[in-house]
């Protein structure tokens, strides 16, 4: 009897140690291929055309890494390992970056909302609220004084339009001088004053230390609802404007394939890349996905588009990895498809 008391404990003991080791965060952060979601089930035009085929985004699954994950993931393929300071900004907490996320998705949304409903001659106005701050800079005058999330619209008593002239306005003065800001913060309003310094990377660029994020209010008609409280980041913003132009248009541009890529989306058309797209490549391909759609980028070496189709060939995937710079291209090339 006194053995198996010994053993049951000495079993504890290892099972307490092992469940300890398994609690314990490195500064690190592991990625690999995540899910692809067909966007029907998340974008809903009021009064929509249906698709015989369907738009799908994908994702990157990321969790920080413990002792048994880190070993893991360096015996996996398309498995990354990355310094928590190249997944998260210097100082930036869980919160702020799930925030930020989150804030380029609603922009990305909004972007991916006008530009479809353009493209389909179907109304759309957008009003402009003010510039999200999406991070703040360690080191420079608006640390301490602004917020991840404050929306700020107005500088120096001039309301504000756009992103771009809040940078013009501030590019006409000096290091040294301070500046207005009118802004929104955990629904209040109120106004701080921050000086203007150079960024240490950039001493010709002058500012007060954040990133930037328009933050429209889209009014269309139809009515559109999307769902995607549970992803962040703007990558999904090209297949999110190809989901909407199809359940806008009686064409079914979709003609029975299953389409999927990534891609952020301005509001004039333009894709931009990504990160994890070969992650992606292979979340795509397990999906039985016919048509992935990359981010071109002309002339970059190492490309999110030659990436793209490599992965596709190191996997022997039957996918056709199409690039594109524009979604005037996208749909393009869904125009000509058989």
């Amino acid at each position: 009897m006194l053995k198996k008391i010994k053993q049951l404990a000495i079993l504890t003991l290892i099972f307490t140690a092992l469940l300890s080791i398994n609690l314990i965060e490195l500064p690190y952060y592991i990625t690999k291929p995540g899910i692809t979601k067909e966007l029907d089930r998340i974008v809903e035009v009021e009064e929509r055309f249906e698709g015989e085929g369907s738009f799908s985004l994908t994702t990157v699954s990321i969790g920080r890494a413990n002792p048994y994950t880190y070993v893991w993931a360096n015996l996996q393929s398309f498995y990354e390992i990355y310094p928590v300071n190249d997944v998260k900004y210097e100082n930036e907490s869980d919160e702020d970056y799930l925030d930020r996320q989150l804030y380029m998705m609603e922009s990305s949304q909004d972007a991916a909302i006008s530009l479809a409903y353009e493209e389909a001659n179907r109304e759309v106005d957008l009003d402009f609220n003010g510039i999200i701050v999406g991070q703040v800079f360690e080191g420079m005058p608006a640390e301490g004084k602004l917020k991840v999330g404050d929306r700020i619209f107005k500088v120096d008593g001039q309301r504000l339009q756009s992103s771009e002239q809040m940078i013009s306005y501030v590019n006409e003065l000096n290091s040294g001088d301070s500046i207005l800001l009118t802004l929104e913060r955990d629904d209040k309003e109120m106004e701080v004053e921050v000086n203007l310094s150079t960024f240490s990377e950039d001493s010709s660029r002058i500012g007060v230390g954040i990133s930037l994020i328009n933050d429209y209010e889209v009014h269309v008609s139809p009515d559109v609802e999307i769902n995607t409280s549970t992803i962040g980041g703007p990558s999904a913003g090209l297949m999110i404007s190809l989901e909407i132009f199809n359940q806008l248009t009686e064409t079914d541009y979709s003609k029975g394939y299953t389409i999927a890529g990534t891609g952020t989306i301005d509001q004039d058309g333009t894709v931009g890349p990504i990160g994890g797209i070969h992650q992606k490549v292979v979340a795509a391909d397990e999906a039985g996905v016919d048509i992935f759609f990359a981010p071109n980028e002309m002339g970059v070496e190492d490309s999110n588009y030659q990436i793209a189709l490599q992965t596709a060939k190191d996997i022997n995937s039957n996918m056709n990895i199409v690039p594109v710079d524009t979604f005037e291209e996208a749909v393009n090339y869904l125009k000509e498809m058989n």
